[in-house]
């Protein structure tokens, strides 16, 4: 019995251990939502994707350059991952969440479903 107990306590142990954060997905309207509570969004599309059309306030941080820049950001701070579709800031939510950041929000359907406010440079 004693051995029994003894291999459950090293099993929860480990699972404790090995528990990893994730990030979660969220809507556009879910989006929406944070960013008017002043969420901060991260946009990793390209410079000219960005130019041609980004959330207001958006951080431009391209997916290539974002393990680079993560010394920028905040790992206690909320953030709101966008891209044209989905794809890329899923990428960008993985390395955020594997690199210590806790609140990670990527928007399903990126900036192709996007309805709110959009500005170009």
């Amino acid at each position: 019995m004693k051995h029994i107990i003894a291999f459950i306590s090293v099993l929860l142990l480990l699972s404790a251990c090995s528990t990893q954060s994730t990030y979660e997905d969220v809507s556009v309207e879910k989006a929406q939502e944070m960013i008017a509570n002043n969420v901060t969004v991260i946009d990793v599309r390209t410079e000219e994707e960005y130019a041609a059309g980004h959330i207001p306030n958006a951080l431009l941080m391209p997916l290539h350059e974002l393990e680079n820049r993560l010394g920028e950001l905040n790992k206690g701070t909320e953030y709101v991952i966008v891209c044209r579709s989905g794809n890329r800031s899923a990428q960008a939510s993985k390395i955020l969440v594997d690199n210590g950041f806790t609140s990670i929000f990527n928007m399903l359907g990126g900036m192709n479903q996007w309805t709110g406010e959009v500005v170009t440079e």
